[in-house]
């Protein structure tokens, strides 16, 4: 089995660029539609309290329907990546968000916990791609200098739709129910699919690539190898997914607890959870900024700001749920946290870039990718309803951040390897010696 890799950042010549406008009408569509992609796997959050009192799900079942999502999308982030680059970006994208819309609309028609389960499920197989089959995209239609502020804007978007789901799940199924919230979160998604297959055709430079590429085109052991060569990828990619599992667990955890243990109403635990949320966005942004900035003087301060963050995680987090209890300093205290915990996303992607050889970049991100979801978003919301279960929700929010800990050793180990690795990979013969050395190897004699 071959794997054909490209770097979505290669350079395009600027006659194959589509017109400038039609480029920024894709860019918009595409971003609003990665906002309802959050969106549609945040809402259920907060309709926990709803789905305890009508079914009587225990904590572990509850976590498990935010948790689905991202395993179904680690799953088949790579599949289907690869899949959408050899058929068709745009027809992908509007099949995946066809996909999604649907199994969003059809939770609200689900019966019992099982059908919910099984619809939340569809909902990641919908999206697995999306983000990939996005960038890429986007990265076919801009020239080469505008490339980072695009796809950073269009990653971002995430994060937004992450606070509208949390917020608009928790309004809507306080007012109509949350089978109304369900149904209507998910129409927009519908929507924006008709307007991509009507609005934009897939020509020129947006086709996905059909040619076979020297650099790209090899063994699939010999990804895997070159993936796996820098020990930097490896610490890297494991102190991103458990810094992720905290954040997962409180954007999944924070609803129900503001309303078990404030007393509020669910649609006002929602308004304060999209808080939370959002000052997760901000801290995203402003700690990638210090990153970069350090980085200027020492490369390994992409790897020290996020130690750094994610030991203020362990101290604010568990301080927050395991010394205080409910109250304005504890709720201060989540607000710290909050700021901290996502401020590994942005220089995280950056050294698993800086690392890799140019022609693996997309694949690695596919890499990080697969183990932040598999890792982080499943694992954070489903360990925490066990540990809920058991000892009590307050006590699964005190000791899930004692995982920032270790994703802080990851950070500090990839850090000592950083410099040689990012080295090693600046240097074009080296990996192309070692691809044809692979090929021949692979050759009948």
């Amino acid at each position: 089995m071959h794997v054909t890799s490209h770097d979505a950042g290669a350079e395009i010549a600027e006659h194959e660029l589509p017109p400038r406008r039609h480029a920024w009408f894709v860019f918009a569509v595409l971003m609003l539609l990665m906002v309802i992609d959050y969106v549609d796997r945040q809402v259920v959050v907060s309709m926990f309290p709803h789905l305890k009192q009508e079914w009587g799900l225990t904590d572990r079942q509850l976590g498990s329907l935010a948790s689905i999502v991202s395993v179904v999308v680690a799953l088949g982030t790579v599949p289907l990546s690869l899949l959408a680059d050899r058929w068709s970006r745009v027809r992908s994208i509007v099949l995946m968000a066809v996909v999604w819309s649907l199994a969003t609309i059809a939770c609200a028609f689900a019966r019992d916990y099982g059908q919910l389960l099984a619809a939340r499920g569809l909902i990641g197989l919908g999206e697995a791609a999306y983000g990939s089959a996005g960038a890429a995209l986007l990265a076919s239609i801009f020239p080469a200098r505008q490339r980072g502020a695009v796809l950073g804007a269009f990653l971002g978007a995430g994060l937004v739709g992450s606070v509208a789901g949390v917020v608009l799940g928790g309004i809507v199924a306080e007012h109509w129910g949350w089978r109304a919230g369900f149904g209507i979160v998910g129409v927009p998604g519908l929507l924006l699919a008709a307007l991509v297959w009507f609005a934009v055709r897939e020509r020129g430079a947006m086709a996905a690539p059909r040619t076979r590429e020297t650099a790209g085109d090899m063994a699939l052991g010999a990804v895997v190898r070159q993936l796996l060569r820098p020990r930097t990828v490896v610490y890297t990619c494991l102190g991103a997914g458990l810094q992720l599992l905290v954040v997962s667990t409180v954007w999944a955890w924070t609803p129900s607890y503001f309303n078990r243990y404030y007393g509020l109403a669910p649609d006002a635990a929602a308004l304060r959870t999209g808080l939370v949320v959002l000052l997760g966005a901000v801290g995203s942004i402003a700690w990638s900024l210090l990153a970069d900035r350090l980085a200027r003087r020492d490369g390994r301060a992409r790897l020290y700001v996020p130690a750094l963050v994610a030991v203020l995680t362990t101290v604010f987090m568990c301080g927050a749920f395991g010394l205080l209890g409910p109250g304005r300093t504890q709720f201060l205290l989540i607000l710290a946290g909050a700021t901290v915990m996502t401020g590994t996303i942005g220089a995280v992607a950056a050294v698993v870039i800086d690392v890799v050889n140019p022609t693996l970049r997309a694949t690695a991100a596919a890499v990080l990718s697969l183990t932040q979801n598999l890792l982080g978003l499943a694992a954070g919301p489903f360990l925490a309803g066990a540990l809920s279960d058991r000892y009590g929700l307050p006590f699964a929010l005190s000791v899930v951040p004692l995982c920032c800990l270790l994703a802080a050793g990851m950070f500090v180990c990839a850090a000592r390897s950083y410099a040689a690795d990012r080295q090693r990979a600046a240097t074009p013969a080296a990996p192309r010696i070692e691809f044809a050395r692979n090929r021949l190897a692979e050759e009948p004699t």
